[in-house]
């Protein structure tokens, strides 16, 4: 049976009955947690970034400075019409609604950062998602991630669980930068160089 962020229509749910179901805006925790994100960054600047799982846009806002282009991704029209709202004046940002593995986008990106999602997938999913994410990963891209440690019993898989099964289906990228905060990790993978 699947888990229950797996069901159809988990996420368009959540959003309706909460236009931030996880409380981010104003949050100190999620405001040190997107500082230390952005610091964690290996480069000060990327030509072409993907963030997968925007929701309401809050470190899509922190991360679009440091990106010629970024697009961001979600599953729930209502999380992409508010953080398309929020990040207004950031010509740079664009939207779309993708369900990976399922639909993947197009391009190539030197950043991809997944905060906050691996552990909606279960291991055979996050081997498809890894795939995807490969396939669109330009040579030498830096792979951002950043999960909760808590308790996960909606999700197939807690934090620590979602990111090494992703890792194992990235054999050829290497590990940079591996930080544990109280409540959540944050890793850096950077994708083979060309040839």
């Amino acid at each position: 049976m699947k888990a229950p962020a797996q069901q159809p229509g988990y996420f368009d749910r959540l959003y309706a009955a909460n236009p931030d179901p996880w409380g981010f805006e104003g949050n100190p925790y999620e405001d040190a947690k997107y500082a230390a994100t952005v610091a964690a960054l290996p480069r000060p600047h990327y030509r072409s970034a993907l963030e997968v799982g925007c929701s309401i846009g809050m470190l899509t806002a922190r991360i679009a400075p440091a990106c010629d282009a970024l697009l961001a991704t979600d599953v729930a029209d209502a999380a992409l019409a508010c953080a398309a709202e929020r990040c207004a004046s950031l010509p740079q940002v664009r939207f779309m609604r993708s369900a990976l593995p399922e639909t993947a986008p197009n391009g190539r990106f030197d950043l991809i950062l997944l905060s906050e999602v691996l552990y909606y997938f279960d291991r055979p999913a996050l081997a498809l998602v890894a795939r995807a994410l490969s396939a669109v990963a330009e040579p030498g891209a830096d792979i951002v991630l950043v999960h909760w440690l808590g308790p996960t019993p909606d999700y197939p898989l807690n934090g620590d669980e979602a990111v090494e099964a992703f890792e194992e289906n990235l054999p050829a990228a290497t590990v940079i930068g591996r930080d544990r905060q109280e409540g959540y990790r944050l890793d850096v993978l950077r994708t083979a160089p060309a040839g």
